[in-house]
């Protein structure tokens, strides 16, 4: 290595700021700086250099009338060259100053400095202007994380969890750990499995959540408990879905509904405060489930904007048109000025429904004087005079309908309202709308399984006088749970536990699991009921999405420092990975022939048989 690119220790050196903190009350201050060279200019003999850390960006001036040499070696310095730099703050010439910057009023003159490390051309620029794949992004993680709009994020994410604890401290609350090697459940999502080598052929489970641990605190008398853990859920991915993910996840005794409720909202509204300055709401609105569904399709509905599905069944019951005629139920979403979309947008929105299940996207537009549409034919003039008073029609309008089953037409047509209210610029910019949806139904029937299954969890409990619904008529039993959503999204969920056995038992066994299988699966817990368990509740909020809002992200990849792809690998380690032979037979495990193994025994060529 050349003198100039000589790589020097430290040799005592401390840094005295952060590349975010210098200001003009520093000027004439010394300072030592330390980060990593974001640009490099070479001005008429004056080198410039933006140093870079976690926080910001400071200029640094290298100045052969000041330091011959340490200008002379500056020749040498290159993006993302490691540096520690002596100087002396000054003020940036007039004119010359930067607005953008926190720290654009000044620069330091340096007079000694060392190259901590070199470095080789990044495969993309450390910026955030700079569009890179995310395949690229994720393969070299930890050069993504030096970009300042992800630092931000890793920021705010620290903050927000020292906010909890602080807030969840100050009610009370102990910090307490939970196992990650735990037993298998059902009714969640697909366990991962570990294998045990000391227990040959039978397998530890990663939790999906600490439910039935924190529900066993309750029961030991610890009273109120948190944890900020890691959870564990082998199901397919998406933009806001990781196989593990983290949750602060609460518990507490002698709580309802509305205690439950209280602290969390005094949480999200302190977390806001603390690390946004952002004051939302004193009280947080709520909202019953059957009344999300009914105006917005989804029980977690963006209350920023309107666009109110409306049910028009009635209006068809008799209709020529027997699509709607015969249907479970059809619903229209009005959009006012959306009748200058073009056919081509339409296509693409009807390809869009079709994700949540629909067949296709029936539409009228509302013209001067006439209503346009390929369906508008078989409509009666009754119809059209309903349709027009129930939706208070005018021209500019566009009409979305979805006729079949009630599921299907409600998921469909509030993922489009959503949809629709980002294209027509409908969602204020930069706000926040916290609601409680509350009254969630105890059960849901599933037509595959041919049972009823828990809408939260098997642990939920019912409303009071409704424990004999558990028998006779399961489907309208309520829950005493609740939902915490921000701006379409749940960010936290939770619910009174039941804390009765036989309770308990008569849960399960509306869930078709039967007591033989009851007390196999989650045996403790029922013998834990039994032995005194306090009234308790609790609530978990996903803390990725959480921190993906309050960041303005659009993924929650972006606030996880190394996150999963969509298909669940990690392109920077290229995990998941081959594992021996050897540490396959200490767990007692056989394989059956993997795909890599048959492609390789066909590649290889077949042995020679012919004789001599």
């Amino acid at each position: 290595m050349d003198e100039a690119r000589r790589i020097d220790d430290l040799g005592g050196w401390r840094r005295s700021h952060r590349n975010n903190e210098l200001r003009a009350s520093d000027i004439g201050s010394e300072v030592c700086l330390m980060g990593w060279v974001q640009y490099r200019r070479d001005h008429g003999g004056l080198i410039f250099i933006d140093l870079r850390d976690r926080e910001g960006l400071t200029q640094i001036v290298f100045d052969p009338d000041i330091a011959a040499d340490a200008h002379a070696r500056a020749h040498a310095l290159r993006p993302e060259y490691v540096l520690a730099a002596k100087g002396r703050v000054r003020s940036r010439p007039q004119g010359m100053a930067n607005p953008n910057l926190g720290t654009g009023d000044v620069e330091v003159e340096i007079y000694d400095w060392k190259l901590l490390n070199t470095s080789q051309t990044p495969p993309f620029e450390i910026e955030d202007r700079v569009e890179v794949g995310e395949p690229m992004r994720l393969k070299y993680r930890y050069l993504d994380l030096r970009r300042p709009r992800l630092a931000k994020n890793f920021v705010l994410r620290h903050k927000a969890a020292q906010s909890v604890r602080r807030y969840l401290d100050g009610l009370d609350f102990l910090e307490i750990e939970t196992p990650i090697l735990t037993k298998s459940t059902p009714e969640g999502a697909r366990d991962f499995l570990v294998p045990s080598r000391l227990n040959p052929g039978e397998f530890y489970a990663l939790p999906q959540s600490p439910q039935l641990f924190k529900q066993l605190l309750m029961v030991s008398g610890l009273d109120r408990y948190y944890q900020i853990v890691k959870c564990f859920r082998d199901e397919d991915l998406r933009a806001d879905r990781q196989p593990e993910f983290t949750q602060i996840d609460i518990e507490m005794s002698f709580a309802d509904e509305e205690l439950v409720m209280d602290m969390a909202e005094g949480m999200v509204r302190t977390l806001f405060k603390e690390c946004l300055d952002i004051d939302l709401p004193a009280v947080f609105p709520r909202m019953p489930y059957d009344e999300a569904i009914r105006d917005y399709g989804l029980d977690k509905p963006d209350v920023r904007f309107g666009l109110k599905l409306v049910e028009c069944s009635d209006i068809f019951t008799n209709s020529g048109f027997k699509v709607f005629a015969r249907a479970e139920l059809v619903k229209c979403l009005k959009v006012e000025g959306g009748e200058s979309l073009t056919r081509k947008e339409i296509d693409e929105l009807t390809e869009f429904v079709k994700i949540y299940g629909a067949q296709g996207l029936a539409w009228i537009k509302i013209k001067e004087n006439e209503w346009q549409s390929p369906i508008v034919k078989f409509f009666s003039e009754e119809e059209k005079a309903a349709l027009a008073e129930r939706l208070a029609l005018k021209p500019g309008d566009i009409l979305f309908f979805q006729a079949g089953p009630a599921d299907m037409v409600n998921t469909a047509l509030g993922y489009l309202r959503v949809r629709m209210g980002e294209r027509m610029g409908l969602i204020p910019e930069g706000s926040f709308a916290p609601l409680w949806v509350t009254d969630f139904p105890l059960l849901e029937w599933d037509p595959e399984e041919k049972r009823f299954m828990a809408k939260h969890h098997p642990f939920t409990s019912l409303k009071p006088g409704q424990e004999e619904l558990l028998v006779s008529d399961p489907g309208k039993a309520l829950a005493r749970a609740y939902d915490l959503v921000l701006n379409g999204n749940e960010i936290g969920g939770g619910s009174i536990r039941i804390h009765n056995a036989e309770v308990q038992l008569n849960m399960l066994r509306a869930l078709g699991i039967h007591e033989a299988e009851a007390k196999d699966k989650f045996g403790f817990l029922l013998e834990a009921l039994q032995f005194g368990a306090p009234p308790h509740g609790g609530i978990a909020f996903g803390l990725d999405r959480l921190i993906m809002l309050m960041a303005g992200a659009t993924s929650i990849r972006d606030v996880i420092a190394f996150p999963k792809t969509q298909r669940g690998t990690c392109l920077m380690t290229e995990s998941p990975s081959d594992v021996s032979s050897r540490q396959l037979r200490e767990l007692h495990i056989k394989l059956r022939e993997r795909p890599q193994d048959k492609a390789a025994a066909e590649a290889r060529p077949a042995a020679d048989t012919t004789e001599s």
